[in-house]
């Protein structure tokens, strides 16, 4: 699917960490599929650089999570996306500064609304100071809300059903890790490529029986 040119982008760390996570899911052979079905011609051969200058662009980013539908057929595709957006917290993006000291056994003493609170904190900030993505944290009485606008994942898609897989399965695993291993309910109820003014992912403030 062409999506417009974009002038928003990825840092070549997060887009590093992405490419890392596709390989992991997809293998290598996979992901070079991917990136040919979605005319991405950057980084094919090699990995991006780890720094924090400006990377992929959003159209690119949006061009290979369409990819993975057409390549693996709408459910298969988005299932493909969820699971490399878990290996895409647990394999890099955690490693970023903010969550620096989340290890700690002081972290981990605090009760879990809290660390909960915290690491989804830290999440919104990554994204709205590395990189073009803005992310705020809201909340209502029984659930944790991630509004993201623009969304990579969704930039220049239309689309029947929301996009963003891959950043729900990051929060996914973010939420795992944050809550010492607990699971989440976490979904995408609005979309920018369904024609919402803003993505939401929503995550309950209960873990999972």
């Amino acid at each position: 699917m062409a999506v417009p040119d974009g002038r928003l982008h990825y840092p070549n760390r997060f887009t590093r960490h992405w490419w890392d996570a596709l390989a992991e899911v997809l293998g290598e052979a996979g992901r070079t599929t991917a990136l040919v079905q979605a005319h991405v011609r950057a980084f094919r051969d090699q990995l991006p650089p780890d720094d924090l200058e400006p990377g992929l662009d959003f159209a690119a980013l949006a061009a290979i999570n369409a990819a993975l539908d057409s390549l693996y057929g709408e459910r298969g595709g988005r299932g493909m996306a969820l699971r490399a957006g878990r290996a895409w917290f647990s394999g890099g993006m955690r490693t970023f500064g903010a969550f620096n000291g989340m290890s700690d056994p002081a972290f981990r003493a605090l009760n879990l609304d809290r660390r909960v609170r915290i690491g989804l904190a830290a999440l919104a900030e990554v994204f709205t100071r590395f990189s073009d993505q803005g992310t705020r944290l809201d909340e209502s009485a029984q659930t944790f809300i991630l509004r993201i606008d623009p969304s990579p994942m969704a930039w220049g898609l239309r689309a029947q059903r929301p996009t963003c897989q891959p950043l729900v399965g990051l929060v996914q695993e973010g939420m795992r890790w944050f809550s010492n291993g607990r699971d989440y309910s976490v979904r995408e109820t609005h979309c920018q490529a369904v024609g919402h003014e803003a993505c939401l992912i929503v995550i309950s403030k209960q873990p999972l029986p």
